[in-house]
């Protein structure tokens, strides 16, 4: 089977679509008899990945530093990707793809390409495009039935959805996909490298043995709720003098934003803005905090992130948002609700209970070492695409 993998995002960078997109490029790739055409934007480190062969969409020095979510420069990069896809079809015209792995709005790419060539696509779901337009623009909101009726177009016509979790399977049901396989993400961490951490967030911090710590990672993007994290923490802080608060993430603009806001709210002295790491070394810092923290406030599919959180074995403090509720519970996790008096709840218990936290912490462990490891993750693509090459073969041959 011939796969064209369409990864409309930078690759390889240490993001979560990125880092999935890299896991099943790799899965598809050891399969026997199988070759992958990877696609992706022109910017990210070049990695070695065997069985598959790395195309990239034009570089101009211009259309740099494109960011998670929609915006003008995604949008000029789409277009320059869809031409790729032209190009890669044109080449491939003597030996066609047996079907094409179409992630995020690349979909709609796959969609055109099926009504004219009649190659079949598979549609990776990681979100609701509709659903993150109109979070975007709000001004956008009276077209929303065009969008949803878009989206379920590119559903009803493709061979198998992939959702990344409960709410897209969901969604994908609704607009009747023909096949459905839920493909969760995993923990990203090896947790022997991480017992050597090479540093130490305590001396970088400044902060004693005594100082609970509470660790955010990701991205600063207004989604992720730093400003919300920041606002419930303002009031918690003076309850919880030894209480700190460390943010892995951002780019130089936000990590300014939010320390003016931390200085703001005054807890500068107990929040600690200390920028990006690599995501090969998250296991050290997840394991050194007490709690770890998610308090996004848009979107329906679930943060990458929160796998390794439960695998770290620690009490995750996250809002009671179904993009946190279809894998956490409360035997996980502390929840709050999205506003400033509820999640700064949430961190006054998570704060005041140690026991309880290993408890927590425990439980979260043994979920992540159960349910979402990589053979799990291999498995359940393995089985779609078996099952699909069967139905692919048996159409060719009827």
């Amino acid at each position: 089977m011939r796969v064209l993998f369409l990864a409309p995002q930078p690759f390889f960078q240490e993001r979560g679509t990125p880092i999935a997109v890299k896991l099943a490029v790799e899965v598809l790739a050891s399969r026997l008899g199988d070759s992958v055409d990877l696609l992706t934007y022109h910017e990210g480190d070049d990695i070695e990945i065997e069985n598959v062969t790395h195309h990239r969409i034009p570089k101009f020095s211009w259309l740099n530093d494109v960011r998670p979510g929609i915006s003008l420069k995604k949008i000029f990069c789409d277009l320059l990707f869809t031409i790729s896809v032209l190009q890669l079809l044109w080449r491939n015209r003597k030996n066609q793809y047996s079907v094409i792995h179409a992630v995020e709005e690349s979909v709609f790419i796959a969609l055109a390409v099926k009504l004219f060539f009649g190659i079949p696509y598979i549609y990776d779901m990681d979100s609701s495009l509709a659903s993150q337009i109109i979070e975007k623009w709000k001004y956008l909101s009276p077209v929303k039935g065009l969008l949803e009726w878009l989206e379920k177009v590119a559903v009803r016509n493709s061979i198998a959805v992939i959702p990344v979790c409960d709410a897209l399977d969901e969604i994908a049901r609704s607009y009747g996909a023909s096949e459905i396989q839920i493909l969760r993400d995993i923990s990203l961490l090896d947790l022997e490298l991480a017992k050597n951490p090479e540093e130490s967030l305590r001396e970088t911090c400044e902060l004693s043995k005594e100082d609970a710590i509470a660790l955010y990672v990701g991205n600063l993007e207004h989604y992720q709720g730093i400003d919300l994290l920041l606002e419930s923490f303002s009031i918690t802080a003076p309850k919880f003098p030894n209480a700190h608060v460390i943010i892995i993430g951002g780019n130089d603009e936000d990590i300014t934003r939010y320390r003016e806001l931390s200085d703001e709210l005054n807890v500068t002295r107990q929040v600690h803005l200390i920028g990006p790491r690599p995501v090969s070394r998250i296991a050290e810092y997840l394991l050194q905090a007490d709690i770890l923290l998610s308090p996004r406030t848009k979107g329906n599919n679930t943060p990458m992130k929160i796998y390794s959180y439960l695998h770290a074995g620690k009490a995750i403090v996250a809002t009671d948002l179904p993009t946190h509720t279809q894998v956490l519970n409360d035997s996980v996790a502390v929840l709050g609700k999205p506003n400033t008096l509820d999640f700064s709840s949430a961190l006054a218990k998570a704060f005041d209970g140690p026991r309880e936290r290993e408890k927590i912490g425990a439980a979260a462990f043994e979920l992540a070492e159960r349910e979402y490891t990589f053979e799990a993750f291999s498995k359940n693509l393995n089985w779609l695409y078996n099952k699909l090459c069967t139905r692919l073969t048996n159409q060719a041959t009827g």
